[in-house]
């Protein structure tokens, strides 16, 4: 058997060469990928590539724009906090972010839970930190057209990341796909460590429907955050895996 697997930071590529290395060791096929915020109609939508070229300049690009919005929207959200009597946020998010260009609001989490503010990155989302919280600064991401351009661009296939987890109704759901079709996007993640088992059956017919292939993503962050990596059910046999499509034997 074929172990393949992917590693897709958000707006970044710098961990592919250390990755790839360590699945060498495995002996696992390793796959170059990346994951794109993007702003769709006010939601912020994550889109994967997948077999990617790392070293295309124009996703390089794409990416040092998406990532520069990230510092300015942590110091928003900063300030949301200090207004509120919780003082050090930035300064402590950006210890645990490591590389201060990728924090997110998931290093503020763990900042909270570390200080004891909240007692697990779950309640400082369900508080603070999730969609409609007061601490969710709103922030302007890369367009879906060009997101899926840089990576079909780069020479690899464009995902829709964990399609669950956005407040979408099932009209904004439809022309989410079927926009992101008509771009040239290939495939949605039907099976993620964020979905539900009702969840797979949902976006496996949604998949076929649009003609799009299917893709197995952990949503993994951190162990003690996702779940175990390699303890997802294969993808829906009525579905194409994506990988079928990557040409990488």
């Amino acid at each position: 058997m074929l172990f393949r697997s992917a590693l897709t930071d958000h707006d970044d590529t710098g961990g592919l060469a250390e990755a790839a290395a360590a699945a060498r060791e495995l002996g696992i096929h390793f796959v170059n990928g990346v994951e794109i915020s993007v702003t769709w109609q006010g939601e912020t939508v994550h889109i994967v590539g997948l077999g990617i070229d790392p070293g295309d300049e124009a996703l390089q690009a794409g990416l040092a724009a998406t990532r520069s919005g990230r510092v300015e929207r942590a110091k928003r959200m900063s300030a949301v906090f200090d207004s509120l009597g919780i003082e050090g946020t930035f300064e402590g998010a950006s210890r645990l972010a490591g590389n201060p260009r990728m924090i997110s609001r998931t290093h503020y989490a763990r900042y909270l839970c570390d200080a004891g503010h909240v007692k697990s990155v779950k309640d400082a989302f369900r508080r603070w930190l999730g969609t409609g919280r007061p601490c969710n600064v709103a922030q302007e991401w890369a367009r879906l057209d060009d997101a899926v351009r840089w990576i079909n661009g780069s020479g690899g296939l464009a995902v829709i990341a964990h399609p669950g987890r956005y407040a979408l109704d099932r009209r904004q759901m439809r022309a989410l796909l079927s926009e992101f079709r008509d771009l040239g996007g290939t495939a949605i993640e039907v099976v993620t460590g964020s979905h539900t088992p009702q969840d797979y059956s949902v976006y496996a017919k949604y998949a076929v429907e649009f003609g799009l292939a299917a893709s197995c993503g952990s949503d993994f962050h951190s162990p003690a955050e996702s779940r175990d990596l390699g303890g997802l059910p294969p993808i829906p046999a009525m579905c194409e895996p994506v990988w079928r499509r990557l040409q990488v034997g």
